[in-house]
């Protein structure tokens, strides 16, 4: 099998001209032979009319004797390699060449079997390449004459023989430069591929933000060139957010491991007393805590990024779900001031993953409770008269600066970092929520201001999965 392009291309590019020259080459050998043809019955008819109009004339001078009348005839006409005969139907009364009486008799009788007429056109067998006929009966005296014009077809065979030498040479030329031109179009055009292939392979982990240039190749190559230059883009920005990723999480990672480690090796250097002890577990056992939380949340992040979550769709009301999240968190709320407020809706039913869903707003809440100060206030909300349904976590708190919202649901983003290493965050809770969102074919957004409060919207079809 050929492995190469520019090869393949050449060989259908021939095998294609090849074909068309084959046929072109038969069309054009039958094309000129029945020109050839043609031309000879005519030729014949025009000699056969011209010997009867004679032999009509010189039958009424010589008084009715018509073998004086066709030796006559014979001695005026001009013939081209062409035999004219004339017959009574009984006998041969004149020829310009020698022929056979047989031969002539039977052109005679079919044309007289033809029924009335002129022009009769035969071809007889004899001679190698057969001959044509041109026959042309009149009465004189009473008496059937028949006048035939007759000539073999072996000039017509030998110029069909010239053509089809001619093209047996021309062929072979014709397809032979064919190929090579065909093969150098082929390489030529095929030059820009070969560059972006040789610029394909510099491109490294080390170098994605290089494009290639397809230069002034064909429309074809540039929309490859553009589509794989979208492709490196993506790669680009895929390795860029993973090494990102990578440094946030190790930076995440480093300091209760930090903490940990110091609390474990400052117990272990003295003797200490039992509330000591206690004190240093407690304070280790809250950032194994921290710990174990962020390392669940990059475990889920990235079987999401590896599409190997799948949910477990089943039906629920979503304001059950609600009023479980709203008391799960009243705790949280209670220890830092803040009110809480989940307002009832009637039963509405949703299908999808109900432990997602769950996650996805205590996350909200939790949020929108650690960013509100003392005495704030948290509402969750549930909208489903329109055709999507709508979750509302409006809160009083401090507010988010228009350009920081763009960025809120990026992972590991954080508006105020001190303060969110303070509460505990880890920048993950609002990627995980737009993460669930997405999964049920929904979207959540944010309208907020700061000193203004925030409002984070979950729009979710209810036949979403």
């Amino acid at each position: 099998m050929i492995r190469s392009l520019r090869a393949r291309l050449t060989v259908w590019y021939v095998a294609f001209l090849s074909l068309l020259l084959l046929l072109f080459s038969m069309l054009l050998h039958h094309l000129v032979a029945q020109a050839l043809e043609r031309r000879l019955d005519e030729s014949l008819s025009v000699e056969a009319n011209t010997g009867a109009a004679l032999l009509a004339d010189e039958f009424q001078e010589m008084k009715g004797n018509a073998s004086v009348a066709a030796s006559e005839v014979l001695a005026d006409l001009r013939l081209s390699g062409s035999t004219v005969a004339f017959t009574d139907g009984a006998r041969v009364l004149g020829s310009s060449a020698p022929a056979a009486m047989d031969e002539l008799t039977d052109i005679a009788r079919r044309a007289q079997a033809s029924g009335p007429g002129h022009n009769v056109v035969f071809e007889p067998g004899g001679g190698p390449n057969g001959a044509h006929a041109a026959v042309v009966r009149e009465r004189l005296g009473g008496q059937e004459y028949v006048t035939i014009a007759m000539q073999p077809l072996d000039e017509i065979a030998a110029d069909l023989a010239l053509l089809r030498r001619v093209m047996l040479l021309a062929l072979p030329l014709a397809i032979g430069l064919a190929a090579i031109g065909g093969y150098w179009l082929t390489r030529r055009n095929l030059l820009p591929l070969a560059s972006m292939a040789q610029q394909a392979r510099q491109i490294t982990h080390s170098n994605l933000e290089t494009r290639l240039d397809a230069g002034a190749a064909a429309e074809e190559l540039a929309t490859l060139s553009a589509s794989f230059n979208e492709l490196l883009s993506r790669l680009d920005q895929s390795f860029e957010n993973m090494r990102r990723f990578v440094a946030d999480a190790s930076h995440e990672l480093r300091t209760p491991i930090a903490i940990i480690r110091g609390e474990a090796d400052v117990a272990l250097a003295n003797e200490r007393s039992t509330a000591e002890y206690k004190e240093a577990l407690t304070l280790v056992l809250d950032e194994s805590r921290r710990l174990s939380r962020l390392v669940d949340d990059l475990l889920n992040l990235a079987r999401a990024d590896a599409g190997r979550v799948k949910l477990r769709v089943e039906e629920f009301y979503l304001n059950d779900l609600l009023a479980e999240c709203c008391r799960a968190a009243h705790t949280l709320a209670g220890a830092r001031g803040v009110t809480l407020e989940c307002t009832p809706h009637d039963d509405l039913a949703f299908h999808g993953d109900e432990e997602l869903v769950h996650r996805m707003v205590l996350n909200l809440v939790d949020n929108a409770i650690r960013y509100t100060p003392q005495g704030g206030h948290v509402t969750v909300s549930l909208d489903g008269r329109a055709g999507d349904v709508e979750i509302h976590v409006a809160d009083t708190g401090t507010g988010i600066a228009a350009d920081v919202a763009p960025h809120v649901f990026e992972r590991f983003y954080r508006g105020d970092k001190a303060r969110a290493r303070q509460d505990g965050g880890f920048g993950l809770g609002l990627a995980i929520v737009k993460w669930i969102a997405e999964l049920h074919c929904g979207s959540v957004d944010v309208a907020s201001a700061p000193g203004a409060g925030s409002t984070f919207t979950v729009k979710l079809p209810r036949e979403s999965v």
